[in-house]
């Protein structure tokens, strides 16, 4: 029988990056990328939440939960940009790195918690936006080790 350490541990296969932005300044539209820096301990090079020492160093979200927020606004899409999120992941339950570190590309990043949505999703998304995104916002993470990252890279946590 598989222990619960073992289970939290086991993942089908990596994930990968399909979406970058950084914010720029305050109340700006996401800059989208094709690449982007990951510097220790700070963030994402050119994001306005770079910060020595912050939790909330880089933001990501599942791309199986922005279609769940379309379908539950009633759209065929959101755009990435709108949820202000630096990084869309494909094919691995975010929230399944609780308590782990993982790299993304060249980068290592550490889980710090849910990433809740703010006001701005209900101008953003529209009515009912912040409700559609309650329980569907992603993660935040902090830099532990800097690199690359860019469209493509496999998002998989450390092994050990």
């Amino acid at each position: 029988m598989d222990t619960l350490q073992s289970l939290t541990s086991t993942f089908a296969h990596p994930g990968s990056v399909e979406w970058i932005g950084v914010r720029p300044a305050r109340m700006q539209p996401l800059r989208m990328l094709e690449s982007v820096n990951a510097v220790e301990s700070l963030g994402l090079e050119g994001d306005r939440y770079a910060s020595p020492g912050g939790n909330r160093q880089v933001t990501l979200i599942q791309a199986e939960h922005l279609q769940t927020v379309a379908d539950l606004l009633g759209l065929g899409e959101v755009d990435p940009g709108l949820t202000r999120r630096n990084i869309v992941v494909r094919g691995l339950n975010l929230v399944a790195l609780k308590g782990k570190r993982f790299r993304i590309g060249e980068a290592l990043l550490e889980y710090t918690g849910p990433c809740d949505p703010c006001s701005r999703m209900e101008s953003n998304l529209g009515k009912g936006g912040y409700n559609a995104m309650r329980g569907h916002g992603g993660i935040t993470a902090r830099v532990l080790r800097g690199g690359k990252i860019k469209l493509g890279d496999a998002v998989e946590p450390e092994a050990g």
